[in-house]
């Protein structure tokens, strides 16, 4: 199997979550995620789902979307899901309304290549 056959599936489950985030955070305030725990945790799930995703991609594939920060991606999720107690919610607030977007820019762009090129 070709790296990015397996890998095409990981692409588009990141960037699914990452459009379920942005969904969910669209016009939230950093006080109404602090004060609203649904939304906080399909947040929080959803930026895992991402890291998760992103952990499944193949070397090969990262290498090739180097405009992916897949390390930092990986990162974030393993302290969302084994650091629950730790999360920096300012630094969740920020990568939502700052990173995200990027980062829904490069899945669809990567996406948009693996469809021209199964």
């Amino acid at each position: 199997m070709k790296p990015l056959e397996g890998d095409a599936a990981h692409l588009w489950d990141m960037l699914d979550a990452a459009r379920q985030a942005q969904a969910f955070s669209d016009a939230l305030t950093f006080e109404q995620l602090l004060d609203d725990a649904r939304t906080r945790y399909a947040i929080e799930r959803a930026l895992e789902i991402i890291g998760e995703a992103a952990r499944r991609v193949s070397p090969e594939t990262r290498e090739r979307l180097g405009a992916i920060p897949w390390r930092g991606i990986i990162g974030f999720r393993n302290v969302l899901a084994h650091e629950y107690g730790a999360i920096d919610y300012h630094r969740l607030f920020t990568v939502l309304k700052d990173d995200l977007p990027a980062l829904v820019d490069a899945l669809d762009h990567a996406v948009s290549l693996i469809e021209k090129n199964p």
